[in-house]
């Protein structure tokens, strides 16, 4: 279950790359899912646990991934019980978000108003409020009476 509580929150990590690149293995960068989050969202192939190609700089390393695809891999695979900033991703890693969420109880933080129209219907708790939301129109809604206080 997706769970999104918007502002600052103690223990929230606010800036989920510099904790990745401190933090993640081998193994989560050559998991399907990452593989899959990767090509989609950097538009990369992963050659390697160590080897990313890149069409705009070339062969890379994890550590030169997009901060987004950073944050998403930290939400699917860091056990820790860590709460990841999602503002530090653009609004093309919304669907993901969703996706793991799907998969494992996922809580997020956001400080604004993240487009999840691309992720098709979806449900999702706002922790603020500790309103259930179904769908894009109703996250919508309610993030902004949340942002609005």
């Amino acid at each position: 279950m997706l769970n999104i509580i918007f502002g600052d929150i103690k223990n929230s990590i606010y800036h989920p790359p510099t904790y990745f690149d401190n933090q993640y293995e081998d193994d989560w960068i050559i998991h399907p899912l990452s593989v899959e989050m990767i090509k989609d969202v950097d538009k990369s192939e992963v050659k390697s646990p160590h080897l990313i190609e890149s069409p705009v700089l070339g062969p890379i390393s994890p550590k030169e991934i997009s901060g987004g695809v950073k944050t998403l891999i930290l939400m699917a695979f860091d056990d820790t019980g860590n709460i990841f900033n999602a503002s530090s991703c653009g609004d093309d890693c919304a669907k993901w978000i969703v996706e793991i969420g799907r998969k494992k109880d996922l809580t997020i933080n956001l400080h604004h108003v993240m487009d999840f129209s691309s992720a098709g219907d979806f449900d999702a708790v706002m922790l603020n409020t500790g309103k259930p939301v179904h769908g894009y129109a109703e996250y919508f809604h309610e993030a902004l009476k949340i942002k609005e206080r």
